[in-house]
């Protein structure tokens, strides 16, 4: 079986310890073993199967425990996704900015995915594609293991159309509709990407909608899927995305301004559904400020 969805895996390694729950304790010593009591007892604490262990299980080299990571004190996000559509094999949500899609760093019950899995009551359910925590918009789900490779095709196939829209400074003397070809590799810090000299494994469509004095919105369409990719792109051709906190320059960390969202939101995802063979478009609902 996989690793359940928003859950940890570990793989227990030689050792004397009696219980997995003991083994636990010493493999992870930050986390009290009132904590671990407390996972176990609440069945946070899995088998290869996905079926709980008892606190007492036999400790066995090899096994494979899944956990669930638990963030004390986790700041609540007060922003909240909207469902835009639900079957029984895909879900369709608008995420606001600041939420993370799956837990990461400090967030775990602050997510797109656990609030999900709480609220639809479906623990199978998996994102098929991620936005970062401070881009808005569409994120799909799949709802069903049986047809989840099927959904998964159309990313790793390219057969979806995605469409993004933002607010950045003007790009005079650029020719548009724009392509942008380039080498994306990760960067320092280690969660920001940057171009590099090489063969291009990143590809960007670029047009504009509006235009003001100060800042034009464009929509972007993603040709792949690089981590950062539109951020990256914008940033490097003279036009960072307004309200970016990581391109073109990273600042001193600091707690996120609600008031200024990045102008970045994931407006537009269509597709030929692999199991009815209809065409499906999904538009957000969410709006950017822009420049007001």
């Amino acid at each position: 079986m996989s690793r359940p969805p928003a859950a940890s895996t570990v793989h227990l390694p030689q050792g004397s310890w009696s219980t997995v729950l003991d083994g636990l304790c010493a493999l992870f010593p930050r986390i009290e073993r009132a904590e671990w009591e407390s996972r176990f007892a609440r069945q946070r604490v899995l088998d290869a199967q996905g079926q709980p262990l008892p606190a007492d299980a036999p400790y066995r080299a090899g096994l494979r425990v899944h956990y669930f990571r638990e963030v004390p004190r986790e700041t609540p996000i007060p922003f909240h996704e909207t469902l835009l559509h639900v079957d029984t094999h895909l879900v369709v949500v608008d995420k606001p900015h600041f939420l993370p899609v799956t837990p990461a760093g400090g967030f775990v019950e602050e997510t797109v995915l656990a609030r999900l899995a709480r609220t639809l009551d479906n623990h199978h359910l998996v994102p098929l594609h991620r936005i970062d925590r401070h881009t808005a918009g569409l994120v799909m789900f799949s709802a069903h293991p049986d047809s989840r490779d099927a959904y998964q095709a159309l990313f790793r196939q390219r057969s979806i159309v995605k469409a993004y829209e933002a607010w950045a400074p003007p790009l005079t003397g650029q020719s548009f509709p724009l392509v942008r070809r380039s080498r994306i590799a990760s960067g320092e810090p280690f969660f920001r990407m940057h171009e590099v000299p090489g063969e291009p494994n990143s590809e960007t469509h670029i047009d504009v909608l509006e235009r003001h004095a100060s800042h034009w919105r464009y929509v972007l369409q993603p040709f792949t899927g690089k981590k950062h990719q539109l951020r990256v792109h914008m940033a490097a051709l003279g036009a960072p995305i307004l309200h970016d906190p990581f391109y073109p320059e990273l600042p001193e960390p600091r707690p996120d301004d609600h008031a200024r969202p990045l102008q970045l939101l994931a407006r537009r995802l269509s597709f030929v559904d692999p199991l009815s063979g209809l065409r499906r478009e999904f538009v957000s609902e969410l709006e950017l400020s822009g420049v007001a």
